[in-house]
């Protein structure tokens, strides 16, 4: 494990290391913690993230979840909840997920070694939740998911993730599929769950 004391020390120990996990902060003295991220996702680093913060308002969860962020903790915190958003953000580190597989379903691909969606209008790198979550659709086609399952999939058992969280991230996913013009959609059923299905 390293420590870095400002967010320049930080991307010089990110590009000269591999790390199973990362924990940035916003408010870091030289490079703030959002830039760090960016640099590192520019550069094609796809590291689980976790960002603190003090900040804790919507806007500023976003941002960090929007530059590639796998989740976000606010100050004050329990040493006990840091420590099981650590294990889930890099669970899928472990064995469980085949980082070189690929997956297929209408005209999109899902690229385990890269975390990229692509199709042939274009493509887009997954931050690691984003994902996790489509990769459980792709496998489980036209089946529903519920968010409880989502949840405890992606988050852990141990985590206090809400159920909304389920719904912004299939959001993200969305948008990106609607942007790579995918023909395929992820679509809901009342009261039960998500699914991904052909579009129509």
């Amino acid at each position: 494990m390293d420590a870095a004391y400002d967010g320049i020390e930080a991307l010089e120990y990110i590009e000269a290391n591999e790390y199973d996990g990362i924990i940035l902060d916003v408010m870091m003295p030289r490079l703030d913690g959002i830039s760090v991220l960016k640099e590192m996702r520019s550069q094609g680093r796809s590291t689980p993230v976790l960002m603190l913060t003090a900040r804790a308002e919507v806007e500023d969860k976003v941002l960090g979840l929007d530059s590639g962020a796998n989740d976000y903790l606010t100050k004050p915190f329990a040493a006990k909840e840091l420590l099981a958003r650590i294990r889930a953000m890099t669970r899928s580190l472990t064995g469980t997920v085949q980082t070189d597989a690929k997956l297929s379903f209408g005209n999109i691909t899902l690229d385990g070694a890269t975390f990229e969606l692509s199709s042939p209008s274009g493509s887009f790198t997954l931050a690691n939740k984003e994902y996790q979550m489509l990769e459980m659709f792709m496998r489980n086609p036209r089946q529903i998911l519920s968010a409880e399952q989502l949840t405890d999939k992606i988050w852990g058992f141990e985590s206090n993730a809400e159920s909304n969280v389920v719904w912004t991230y299939i959001s993200y996913l969305r948008k990106k599929l609607a942007a790579l013009k995918a023909d395929v959609e992820i679509k809901a059923r009342r009261n039960a769950g998500y699914y991904i299905d052909n579009k129509g």
